[in-house]
């Protein structure tokens, strides 16, 4: 069930997809600014069948889409921009405009809560003059951190705010923050207890802390200069909403003409064009109930995590090849609980790899209960026996609802030579997560397992709330919703 061609008939105006505009969305250019916002969330889509796509809320969505277009009612085109994922939010920057910026020695406005209503000023420090750090002044706390490696910090043996001079004026601090940046500076370069307070940078950058400390370093770092950024943050009226504030910050950055982008989308930047895995030895004969494959492992650099592939038959023309990316589910995996279908879906993957002798099952350790963990997995399964359900639950948690991340999962696929894949998920979400980083995926497999009374409910609400795709209703007979075939 190709994904490449499909569409949805029906009366409704497009109209309806403005509603959807959102933070975590899927960037796509118009032709004319008339049709379609620029970023809709497809997490609200079903992907129903080959040629059908339905809004999560019963909405129909009037157009058709082929060959990595959308066309409207009139048939005009839409483009879908892969390349420019990491652009999510309407109305902000690029990652590559960011980093243009910062190369040029100008600074950019970073958000980095989850409303995307916190925002602080980040330039290179080599970049540092007397106007900028003056700006940062007048429109910050009056506080201006330097992102600092810790091999920068150990050198210099820079714990404290330090200064180079008396510290207090623009000119001071600008002098200190590009010494701080110098690989030629020495400890006896600054003075302790002055006015510029170093932090000391997370190894893997917002990888492994979405701060805005690794964001500056990282900008630095992409831009070609010494890794060392400085930021301060916006002062914005606490007692506004998170809305009016994010509009102060849009109004701030336009009246000043600077670059806004968020952390979010620099880590989604950084996954896409970074390789954050290595190989471990050599592939291994691994004898299993489904036959015989070749197991691969491969390590994270970012957080040491071991993950394995499980490689059946030749692979390495890379061309529609058989896959599911399965992320660990260690009761179901293991234990067999019947409150998921992670165990079931597992083996009929590997039945599925059998029956095609030939296909790929990348293993994803790591990303227990959608990336909560396991603790927190088994205190939201008892929220669900008080009657909350498996979104709810992680909501009352104060957890996301699915934090997984697929970088791993895809760079592991390119390194096994995959181009193409007939994946096999339920879960659109995963779809365009692979396919966001440069996976051809030509259709769909169905993961379609037992319906008992113990995962009934959880199953029913990764269709209704979480968009999933059975290919088959409940009671056992195909869907074919309002005439899509």
């Amino acid at each position: 069930m190709a994904f490449t061609s499909f569409s949805c008939h029906s009366s409704s105006s497009t109209s309806h997809l403005r509603k959807w505009k959102d933070l975590r969305g899927f960037a796509i250019k118009p032709y004319t600014p008339t049709f379609f916002p620029s970023v809709i969330k497809l997490a609200k889509f079903s992907i129903v069948t080959n040629r059908c796509i339905q809004a999560r809320d019963g909405v129909d969505v009037n157009a058709t889409v082929a060959n990595n277009t959308i066309a409207d009612v009139n048939d005009k085109l839409i483009s879908i921009d892969e390349s420019n994922l990491n652009r999510l939010v309407e109305e902000f920057s690029s990652i590559e405009e960011a980093i243009e910026d910062i190369r040029q020695g100008k600074m950019v406005v970073v958000v980095d809560d989850e409303n995307l209503n916190k925002g602080g000023l980040i330039m290179a420090a080599e970049a540092a003059t007397t106007e900028a750090m003056a700006f940062m002044e007048k429109h910050g706390t009056g506080i201006v951190y330097v992102g600092m490696k810790r091999e920068d910090l150990e050198r210099l043996e820079t714990l404290l705010m330090v200064d180079i001079t008396a510290g207090v004026s623009s000119e001071d601090r600008a002098a200190t923050a590009v010494a701080l940046a110098s690989r030629h500076s020495k400890p006896s370069d600054f003075k302790q207890l002055g006015h510029i307070l170093p932090l000391r940078y997370t190894e893997g950058g917002v990888l492994k802390r979405p701060g805005r400390a690794e964001a500056s370093v990282d900008l630095a770092r992409l831009a070609g200069l010494n890794s060392v950024g400085i930021l301060s943050e916006i002062v914005i009226d606490n007692e506004l909403g998170p809305t009016a504030r994010l509009s102060k910050l849009r109004q701030f950055v336009n009246h000043h003409s600077l670059k806004i982008i968020s952390i979010a989308d620099l880590i989604r930047y950084r996954r896409k064009k970074e390789i954050s895995i290595e190989r471990v030895g050599a592939p291994t004969r691994m004898p299993t109930t489904w036959g015989t494959f070749n197991a691969y492992c491969y390590k994270s650099t970012l957080d040491g995590i071991e993950h394995i592939a499980m490689v059946m038959g030749d692979v390495s023309n890379g061309e529609d090849i058989l896959v599911r990316v399965h992320s660990e589910c260690f009761t179901g995996d293991i234990f067999g609980s019947t409150r998921c279908d992670c165990g079931k879906q597992l083996a009929l993957a590997m039945q599925q790899i059998k029956a095609a002798k030939k296909g790929v099952l990348v293993y994803l350790r790591g990303q227990e209960g959608r990336g909560i963990g396991l603790g927190n997995k088994l205190l939201a399964y008892n929220l669900q026996d008080a009657g909350r359900d498996t979104v709810e639950a992680n909501e009352d948690l104060g957890l996301p609802i699915d934090s997984r991340d697929y970088s791993v999962g895809a760079q592991i696929l390119r390194d096994l030579g995959v181009r193409t894949m007939r994946l096999m998920t339920n879960n659109p979400t995963k779809y365009i997560g692979l396919k966001g980083y440069g996976l051809g995926v030509s259709g769909r497999v169905p993961l379609v397992t037992p319906i008992t009374k113990d995962n009934k409910r959880y199953l029913e609400t990764k269709r209704a709330k979480m968009g999933h795709v059975y290919g088959l209703e409940f009671n056992g007979e195909f869907r074919n919703p309002n005439g899509c075939q």
